[in-house]
């Protein structure tokens, strides 16, 4: 794996298959469970080496069958963050950290701060802190404006982030630029957009793009936006009342999503309430504010899902289920010590829960598949003591990460069947495993499917190598059987190029590679008996540049067109943000 240490798993393979548990139990998931019985994850070694930072695109949300997405999630979050503990920083609070970075209380502020050492003095006695929301939000939104045009350009500025002076160039002459240098089997640059809003110091999180027909939407600081996928052509555009602080990977099969948002526009305000867009209107629906309650509740940022009509806001301490039709609550706080505090988005909701022990700390954990309507639990499989889950690469399959938060060099990816009960371990293969999540990235999400570099169909796992450090280039792509864990085969990325697992079609494994010096990037495929890339779309060589300039952004392959959209804009000086480019789109 390819992160600073502290940030990712250990490098090099797995360890040998566990025993597996007698099966698994139903109900909600507090009383007694088998244990497994052998061991997770990997021998401790030392990290390799970790090479220069480069551009790289790792993050890609899944989304609803038909548009580019898998419907399954995958990654592993820092072996130092508390599960379901992941505070929410105000925009204007964070710092952007440099990519790779991460850690539980980024941003915090001096209120947070003193909260943290309050609990820390009282933890012993068991002294919990609470906080109460206002009730439902009715102040109005800004309805949606539409545009016959294509996107506006910003203003001429200081141009790509140098402070130059000069005019910027707008997305409309770049695109014609590039264009007029494409070659024979070579993708254009069907649209290019540039951020176009002036952002606080720290910048803003982008938040995601969700598909809805033929509009791709984003979200971003207090606007929501929908574009034609054809041509960059602005479709609508929702002013919200506060800004967007969390949102989850996929909407619904309608194209309605349910965005987090915050309470107001003070600087400290909570991330309490939710919003619902329908996103091939324009239109915004119910908006409700729930209670944050205890300390830890208050420190948590959102693990938010979709699932079928529901969506669920997790925490360290609960989570909530409202129907995104009407925005009815269906479910909260379960009795008992064990509460979810994440579910991942996809066809069935598999929760990660946390069990709260008698030392004040959420420890012992399962993995749940739960009733989306209602919140109970179908199954549950406990997992051994000290081993926590990380992400759900997938959940159907269902391929779940895990970690020990106090041993980071152990890690492990365990394979479930559908019924809960165990199927197999990851075990051998080349190592240097690379996979990152939101963990890992500047972005401010925390779901349990915010990451790519792995990608699973129902018989077969892929993961990525990290790039190969002395080359700057390459990697390779690694296959497992699912049925037994073992490592099946590899290959080379295409071209000398590094290549990043997103998603499977067919039993095709869909991946994107990187551009380099001289090699425009793209989208290729492999067959799931290993072999050679095939490139299906070749981005331009002389767009190279303007490729590389995103930073490990979103991917989407969808209608025989990619998508690479920035996770995060923030200028260094003045208005850098302005000009910064946000979103391309490549297609014949």
């Amino acid at each position: 794996m390819s992160q600073p240490p502290g940030q990712q798993p250990p490098q090099g393979g797995f360890g040998a298959p566990y025993d597996p548990q007698t099966g698994p139990e139903t109900g909600p998931g507090d009383g007694p469970h088998p244990q497994p019985a052998g061991p997770y994850g990997a021998p401790a070694q030392p990290p390799a080496p970790y090479g220069p930072p480069r551009p790289g695109p790792y993050t890609q949300p899944p989304t609803q069958p038909g548009y580019g997405y898998p419907q399954q999630g995958y990654g592993q979050p820092g072996p130092y963050t508390q599960p379901g503990l992941h505070q929410m920083p105000t925009q204007q609070q964070y710092a952007a950290p440099a990519p790779g970075g991460g850690g539980r209380f980024r941003g915090r502020t001096a209120k947070i701060v003193g909260a943290v050492v309050a609990v820390a003095l009282l933890a012993g006695g068991g002294i919990w802190f609470a906080t109460s929301g206002n009730g439902d939000d009715d102040k109005p939104l800004s309805g949606p404006t539409h545009s016959a045009e294509p996107t506006v350009s910003p203003s001429p500025t200081k141009g790509g982030g140098k402070a130059t002076g000069e005019p910027a160039v707008s997305p409309q002459e770049e695109t014609r630029t590039i264009n007029a240098g494409v070659k024979s089997g070579e993708a254009k640059v069907r649209w290019l957009q540039k951020g176009g809003v002036d952002l606080p110091p720290n910048g803003a999180d982008v938040f995601g793009p969700w598909f809805a027909g033929d509009t791709v939407a984003k979200a971003m600081f207090y606007t929501v936006s929908g574009y034609s996928l054809s041509d960059g052509t602005l479709q609508w555009s929702l002013r919200l009342p506060a800004q967007v602080c969390a949102a989850p990977s996929q909407p619904t099969a309608d194209g309605r999503i349910v965005l987090g948002i915050r309470h107001d526009t003070a600087d400290d305000a909570e991330c309490d309430t939710l919003q619902m867009v329908d996103l091939r209107k324009g239109k915004a629906g119910w908006r409700k504010t729930y209670a944050r309650t205890g300390l830890w509740d208050g420190l948590s940022d959102l693990v938010m899902s979709t699932n079928g009509n529901t969506v669920t806001v997790g925490r360290t301490s609960r989570t909530e289920g409202y129907r995104i039709s009407d925005g009815k609550k269906l479910f909260g706080a379960r009795p008992g010590k064990c509460q979810p505090f994440g579910v991942a988005s996809g066809p069935v909701a598999i929760a990660a829960v946390s069990c709260h022990t008698a030392d004040d700390d959420y420890k012992d954990q399962q993995v749940q598949r739960i009733d989306p309507a209602t919140g109970k639990a179908l199954w549950t499989y406990k997992l051994k003591k000290e081993w926590q889950v990380g992400q759900i690469y997938s959940v159907s399959p269902l391929v779940v990460s895990l970690k020990q938060l106090e041993k980071p060099d152990k890690w492990a990816i365990l394979v479930l069947n559908a019924d809960g009960t165990y199927r197999s371990q990851l075990s051998g293969g080349p190592g240097d495993y690379q996979v990152k999540c939101d963990v890992d990235l500047t972005s401010l999400s925390r779901n349990l499917d915010g990451c790519v570099g792995a990608a699973a169909d129902a018989d077969t796992f892929y993961m990525s190598t990290k790039t190969d450090v002395a080359a700057g280039h390459g990697n390779k792509i690694v296959a497992f059987g699912l049925a037994d864990g073992k490592f099946s085969w590899s290959a080379d990325g295409p071209d000398g190029q590094t290549a990043v697992p997103l998603r499977t079609e067919g039993g095709t494994l869909v991946m994107y590679v990187e551009a380099m010096k001289g090699k425009g990037g793209g989208i290729a495929t492999l067959p799931a008996t290993g072999g050679t890339p095939r490139f299906v779309l070749h981005h331009p060589v002389s767009g190279i540049e303007m490729e590389r300039g995103f930073i490990e952004p979103r991917i989407a392959y969808t209608g025989g067109r990619s998508l690479l959209m920035q996770t995060r804009l923030s200028g260094i000086t003045g208005d850098d943000e302005v000009d910064m480019r946000s979103m391309v789109v490549f297609g014949n």
